[in-house]
């Protein structure tokens, strides 16, 4: 399979959509804190959302919308600064009120928009600039540059995550674009991060929330930062139809598999950049765990590593504490026998067969020495794996993070 990565690409790389950001005055300094996306023609729609129990405000709304308007959503707005959560009645009646200016400004049907929140919990979002600056959006959205809408979702971000992928499916050429933020309050099962998905397949919205279901387990419940989940996560695709390819009504479709192959692929690279661009982050991190009786074993063995933050600080000190990995495997709750048990860094063993191997420390530190660090674990007990990404943990974690009002 052909896959076309562009990294300059995003959202509006897909036929038939627009996007851009701008500057509304919810972040102090004008920085951009406020994205739309736009679809020229109605979209088949799917979301996953966070799993914290305390859901904030756009995403009870969205839920609501999907659950009635799934094939007929134009366009998505974005703000970022301010959460919109543990807000109340009026959190709630604000996101309405965002739709419903949305909506106007694009000329679009009721019910037609989603909207997301993400910054500041428990503080009401300045409807007057929020409106103000959809009506500028109004007028810009045909003149914003790729970037723009990636910008205006960031918060502590300090890079904007953006590409497309092209393909083909039956001979038709199909793009995916995306756009997605997240650099703390990260870990599996939709943590501080939103990414939202453009594509021109044409795909039923069952089909299309089955393949973000698929596509979500495997890229951003595969990263963690800091372990912590917010009330605001979620995950977006939106699908046109415009590309002319046959349209895919469910699982059994021709070119459902190859789909949501192409899903994934795009989704894991957003997803690994949100794990290197973890707040005060030096190194990006692919645990790598095989040898597993099941996927899901292999997938809590990874996340017991990668939320370790003894694991984490050594990775930093480029401290080849095999040690620390190995006690993590062992409180993961999994089985295991450390007779299976190895742990390598890139390539290299540092423990196997129950014991330390004999590589110099000076050799495996020097495997920790880049700002990319692969850990492989084999258990031995199965045949299952998995791929999980993380980031070292820094001192600069605790400056952003006692300096950032939440």
């Amino acid at each position: 399979m052909n896959l076309e990565i562009d990294q300059s690409g995003s959202v509006d790389s897909v036929p038939a959509f627009r996007a851009s950001g701008t500057a509304c005055g919810i972040k102090a300094g004008n920085l951009p804190d406020l994205g739309v996306i736009l679809a020229d023609r109605p979209c088949a729609a799917a979301g996953v959302f966070t799993t914290n129990r305390l859901q904030a405000a756009p995403v009870l709304y969205c839920r609501e919308v999907l659950a009635a308007e799934a094939e007929n959503i134009r366009a998505v707005v974005v703000n970022s600064g301010n959460a919109n959560a543990c807000t109340g009645s009026r959190g709630m009646d604000n996101a309405r009120r965002t739709a419903q200016l949305a909506e106007q400004t694009f000329a679009i049907e009721p019910s037609r928009a989603l909207v997301m929140s993400t910054g500041i919990i428990g503080e009401q979002l300045p409807m007057d600039k929020l409106a103000s600056g959809l009506q500028e959006l109004g007028s810009t959205i045909d003149s914003g540059a790729e970037e723009s809408f990636a910008a205006a979702i960031m918060t502590t971000d300090t890079v904007a995550k953006h590409l497309s992928l092209a393909f083909q499916l039956e001979d038709f050429p199909v793009t995916i674009g995306g756009a997605a933020k997240g650099s703390g309050m990260i870990h599996p099962d939709m943590a501080t991060m939103l990414a939202f998905f453009t594509t021109d397949a044409a795909i039923s919205p069952p089909a299309l929330a089955e393949a973000l279901r698929r596509v979500t387990g495997r890229s951003f419940n595969m990263i963690s930062v800091d372990g912590d989940r917010s009330p605001n996560d979620s995950v977006f695709v939106l699908a046109n139809g415009a590309s002319g390819a046959a349209k895919i009504e469910d699982e059994d479709s021709p070119g459902f598999e190859l789909f949501c192959t192409a899903f994934e692929r795009i989704a894991v690279l957003l997803a690994k950049k949100i794990a290197a661009d973890g707040e005060g982050a030096t190194k990006l991190v692919e645990i790598s765990v095989s040898g597993a009786a099941s996927f899901e074993d292999a997938a809590r063995v990874a996340r017991a590593v990668a939320n370790s933050p003894l694991v984490k600080t050594a990775l930093y000190g480029q401290d080849p504490n095999w040690g620390r990995i190995v006690s993590a495997v062992g409180y993961s709750g999994v089985e295991v026998n450390p007779e299976r048990l190895t742990v390598r860094f890139d390539g290299l063993a540092a423990f196997s067969a129950g014991e330390p191997s004999d590589t110099p420390d000076a050799d495996l530190a020097a495997k920790l020495a880049g700002d990319e660090v692969l850990i492989e674990i084999e258990l031995g007990m199965g045949g299952e794996c998995c791929r999980f990404w993380t980031c070292d943990m820094t001192c600069n974690y605790i400056r952003i993070n006692a300096d950032y009002h939440t």
